[in-house]
């Protein structure tokens, strides 16, 4: 069989995602945070692009002369008497405005640095450092104290061995061993310590407390302790059950993770993409175009563009234009785009959920994104990236628009309810029980069937349960040292 080589023509058709709208499907999904970095960028690689003003999108022109002229004119206003310097009441001022109540008088006003009364909250590192340089250390086992210190995670535990320290810096494991044990005296108590049971013990030493109970229970029965096999521990020790629930108490008073006192993270808070207010019995939705910059074309490059010559200096540099001119004008229209799809889509929400933010979280409808993308006539993929990562002011608080998307459970003799509701109700009846006798999981599906018609497996409410960090019912249960 003889092979050759031939041409053919061939028409189909596919789809083809231009530069264009992947660019607007980019936009479509990132966040907001993600939004404003994205604009930033553009506008330092395309010239053409600039900030519009706030009240419109053109901002005056102002010439250097006509700047300078403005200077001196304010600078004539400002010069003289009765620029109101004299009469400006400074110790009142500062009085209201001083930081932490603090009191400046008028004579200090002019050596006031307001940089040196801001405070910032000290890091666990420079905590212990700072008790490691108060401590009569020698310059050896100052070292050693730094090497133990800066291998602490953030619960203030130590990370390495002390094996590894005594390799790291040559010296002897009893000394290490040694410095490690002076360095857990600092503050916090039970820094330093490589696991619970050490930190506990630490702690009891520290404290003072001279009951052998507590440190029996810490060395031997730290599993129990942590199920709250209170029963089993005083089998194990002989000891009454009363004796053992007063230990535990003093037990429970300690800290397992000392460092997090000293937390150096930040809180980051959530800026929402859209609001959501009532307007007497309806629902509006409003954009928060705030801290988005408004992006315009520069008119400057526009006069370059129409005054381009013929020639090929001119020609390169008209194409050069052109093309940014282009990318520029379809980052606008993408944005706008965007913005128009969210208000949209969150309309839809509000109009699904009516009865959510009208009587609460136990309204809240089983939704999917078939039935937004339906309502808003768009492909369910487009209505996943908007509701990613974008955020909601209602007046029930500050919600991911993916909250509202919640599978339907089946409820005998009603309508199928959101999950979420369900784990509403899990965390009700989970708040109402008794706190010495709590309910298991089966008896909360129980509770769920026979009260509200909900039918559900118990590893459902396993489920749930682990998603809304409620602990077993061995862990919630409490127990109460007899009074006698």
């Amino acid at each position: 069989m003889a092979l050759e080589l031939k041409q053919n023509l061939k028409l189909t058709q596919q789809l083809i995602m231009t530069p264009q709208l992947q660019q607007a499907i980019k936009l479509l999904q990132l966040s907001r945070l993600e939004l404003v970095d994205t604009i930033n960028q553009e506008m330092e690689e395309n010239p053409l692009l600039e900030e519009a003003a706030a009240d419109g999108d053109t901002v005056d022109e102002i010439t250097p002369e006509k700047d300078e002229q403005k200077a001196v004119e304010r600078a004539e206003e400002l010069t003289g008497d009765g620029d109101g310097k004299e009469d400006f009441d400074w110790d009142s001022y500062l009085e209201d405005y001083s930081p932490s109540g603090v009191i400046y008088n008028r004579e200090s006003v002019e050596a006031l640095s307001w940089d040196n009364v801001l405070t910032k909250k000290a890091s666990l590192t420079d905590h212990l450092m700072w008790q490691l340089n108060l401590s009569h250390f020698t310059d050896a086992e100052k070292r050693i104290g730094e090497q133990i210190i800066g291998n602490l995670d953030n619960n203030g535990y130590l990370m390495v061995s002390l094996e590894e320290i005594s390799e790291i810096e040559g010296v002897d494991i009893s000394f290490v061993k040694k410095t490690c044990e002076k360095v857990q005296e600092f503050d916090p108590p039970g820094i330093a310590a490589r696991d619970l049971k050490e930190c506990l013990l630490i702690q009891a030493g520290l404290f003072g407390i001279s009951n052998p109970v507590v440190e029996t229970i810490i060395r031997e029965c730290l599993h129990d302790l942590e199920t709250k096999n209170y029963d089993s521990i005083a089998g194990k020790l002989d000891i009454p059950l009363s004796v053992v629930l007063k230990a535990v108490h003093v037990i429970t008073d300690m800290n397992p993770k000392p460092g997090l006192l000293y937390n150096e993270e930040v809180p980051l808070y959530i800026v929402p993409d859209v609001f959501v207010f009532k307007v007497g019995d309806d629902y509006r939705v409003v954009l928060n175009d705030d801290g988005l910059p408004r992006l315009r074309i520069s008119n400057f490059y526009k006069e370059i563009l129409r005054g381009a010559g013929g020639n090929s200096k001119a020609g390169s540099c008209r194409e050069y234009v052109k093309g940014k001119l282009q990318s520029a004008a379809w980052l606008i229209k993408s944005i706008r785009q965007r913005q128009r799809t969210i208000c949209r889509v969150t309309e839809s929400i509000v109009k699904i959920q009516r009865e959510f933010f009208d009587k609460g979280i136990e309204y809240l409808n089983p939704m999917v994104l078939r039935d937004v993308s339906e309502d808003v006539e768009m492909h369910e993929s487009t209505i996943s990236r908007v509701t990613t990562n974008k955020y909601m002011h209602s007046p029930r608080g500050i919600l991911e628009l993916k909250y509202f998307f919640n599978s339907g459970i089946k409820r005998i003799g009603g309508s199928p309810i959101a999950s979420e509701s369900v784990k509403e109700k899990i965390r009700k009846i989970v708040g109402k029980e008794n706190k010495r006798k709590p309910y298991n999981d089966s008896q909360i599906v129980d509770i769920l069937m026979s009260l509200h018609g909900i039918s559900i497996a118990r590893r459902t409410v396993v489920k749930y349960r682990e998603s809304m960090d409620i602990l077993s019912f061995s862990k919630r249960r409490q127990y109460f040292p007899t009074e006698k």
